[in-house]
Order: C-alpha cells, then structure tokens, then sequence
C-alpha cells in the first residue's frame, strides 16, 4: 500500500506544481493576452512571408538550372549529331574506296 500512496503523493505533487507554475507564469508574464496573441500573430505573419520569399528565390534558382540543363542537353544531341554525321560520312567515303 506505500506504493500506491507515494504515486498517489506524486501525482497531487504533480497537479500542485503544475498549478503553481500556470499561477506564476501567469502573473509574470510581461504582456497581455492581447499583446501576446498580436506578437504571435506578427510572427506568424513574418515567417509566412519569409518562407514565400525563399520559396520564390528557390523557384527561380530551379528555374535556372532547368534553363541550363536543357542547354547543356541540347549542346550534347547537337554534339551527339555532328558526330554521327561525320562518322556517316567517312563510312560513305570509305565503302566508295573499297
């Protein structure tokens, strides 16, 4: 039975302190609730914004790599091309010789 007093003396322990924390952070606490909900507000508003300004930048900087990549692809089948032109080309000259 000591058992079950001591969890039940922890648990009133518990709920005690929990009351007297709520009680003192409410009597500290260095604004309104008006004040505070308008300050978490702004936050809110402020971090929203700051994650559709990097959002954008992100887009951008994507949209960039995209634009550089089809390029460079581009560059390559235009490489790729030539090659197989040229080697067209000596096949057709050398089947001529033979």
């Amino acid at each position: 039975m000591s058992e079950e007093a001591s969890v039940g003396e922890k648990a009133l322990y518990m709920m005690l302190g929990a009351m007297i924390g709520a009680a003192t952070a409410l009597l500290l606490a260095p604004r309104s609730g008006a004040e505070t909900r308008k300050l978490i507000a702004t936050k809110a508003r402020e971090g929203a914004d700051l994650v559709a300004t990097r959002t954008r930048a992100v887009a951008g900087k994507t949209s960039d790599y995209m634009e550089r990549g089809k390029e460079l692809l581009q560059q390559q089948r235009d490489q790729l091309a030539a090659a197989l032109e040229a080697g067209k080309q000596v096949y057709k000259e050398e089947k001529e010789k033979a």
